[in-house]
């Protein structure tokens, strides 16, 4: 990250390159004696989660900002919907079956890049899990149509790394599923769920509170597999129960194809209209 600005102030990176070079004494090797914003073991101390907090929100934001994303189209999914190739190695016959999302979430990605590229490049990035299945589909179609994606992995108990279509410097790490949620949809211009878990159902469901509850503006918001939704979901249900109302039903679609969703975008009420609002803000 590259600061331009001017200061009459000694900076944090020659102080911190200076504090490596002091002598060797018992003093300095104390962990007292570590500059603090250097300090690793002191960052991560308990009361330190504010700060962390802060800087996860924080450093996601201004590289985004610098390398000039304006909006995104957000793509939730499975990480286990396999690729068309690999189906006969899934390990449910459903998984197989929703393969073909893969080729429906790398299609959509690159339909939505190119219509970024009609401008300047800097709205409908495409953003994603950073992960396999759904997210490196939409990650692989921002690069069929030579287009810049982000991902925003998390750490998990198994080893992992983001998927090999992200471009580098839009992959970012978190630590805080809250915080990495927030980074979803603080651009967001579209955002699409396909076919996934726990995961899945938790980002989407907190979108659609965010836009229920008018703490995020209504933006085009497209389900792709509506028999799979709907098998998992009793939309109506909770509409006729009375937790929610039936207008609820028409923050979102649903949709089969990248060009059905592509349709729906075009079609959707304020469409081409730039956010303004970040939530919870």
């Amino acid at each position: 990250m590259k600061d331009d600005r001017r200061s009459p102030f000694r900076d944090a990176h020659t102080d911190r390159e200076t504090a490596h070079e002091v002598p060797d004494t018992p003093q300095t090797r104390a962990p007292s004696y570590a500059l603090a914003f250097s300090d690793e073991d002191f960052l991560c101390r308990e009361e330190l989660r504010p700060v962390r907090l802060q800087l996860e929100l924080l450093k996601p934001q201004m590289l985004m900002d610098e390398y000039g994303v304006d909006s995104t189209v957000v793509l939730f999914g499975g990480a286990r919907i396999p690729r068309p190739e690999n189906k006969d190695q899934a390990r449910t016959q459903t998984l197989s079956d929703l393969s073909k999302y893969y080729d429906e979430a790398r299609e959509f990605a690159r339909l939505v890049t190119l219509r970024g590229k009609e401008t300047d490049g800097h709205d409908y990035v495409v953003c994603t899990g950073g992960g396999p299945g759904v997210m490196e589909a939409g990650n692989l179609g921002a690069q069929d149509a030579d287009g810049v994606s982000i991902g925003l992995n998390i750490v998990l108990p198994h080893e992992q790394a983001p998927n090999e279509f992200v471009t580098p410097d839009l992959c970012f790490n978190f630590h805080y599923f809250a915080i990495r949620k927030m980074h979803f949809l603080m651009r967001a211009r579209v955002v699409t769920a396909f076919p996934g878990g726990f995961g899945t159902l938790d980002e989407l469901f907190e979108a659609l509170t965010l836009i229920q509850t008018g703490r995020m503006e209504r933006v085009p918001f497209l389900l792709f597999g509506e028999a799979f939704w709907r098998s998992i979901i009793n939309w109506e249900a909770l509409s006729e129960a009375g937790t929610i109302s039936a207008e609820d039903l028409e923050l979102f679609r649903f949709v089969e194809t990248a060009e059905e969703a592509m349709a729906a975008i075009d079609d959707w009420e304020g469409a081409g209209t730039k956010r303004d609002i970040i939530p919870g803000r």
